[in-house]
């Protein structure tokens, strides 16, 4: 599975943000190989609409969870409209996150 985790910078001690669309970078993890890609967000300068970009976003990079610290109302029906899982993760970071799924997500 592919997981996309909203960070506040590039690198496994970086702190979960708690902003899904304008988060700067997605920590992209696969839990079959354990290789974590680290991106910029390219919504996250939008003038308006970051949250649905960034959406399309983490769907274009076959995403089945998106771990943040909050997600928006019409976040929530887009991902659950795409049959993408969401998690709130508040006080960790990336690596934290990562460990956490394991215990949580099961495959």
């Amino acid at each position: 599975m592919k997981i996309a985790i909203a960070s506040e910078n590039d690198g496994m001690n970086s702190t979960v943000d708690g902003r899904f669309g304008r988060c700067p970078y997605f920590a992209f993890h696969d839990t079959s190989t354990g290789k974590t890609e680290f991106v910029r967000n390219p919504a996250r300068e939008s003038s308006e609409g970051a949250g649905p970009a960034a959406v399309e976003f983490v769907a274009s990079r076959g995403t089945g969870l998106v771990m943040a610290g909050d997600f928006g109302t019409k976040i929530r029906s887009l991902l659950d409209g795409l049959g993408i899982s969401m998690e709130k993760v508040t006080g960790k970071t990336v690596a934290e996150a990562i460990k956490s799924i394991s215990i949580n997500h099961p495959e």
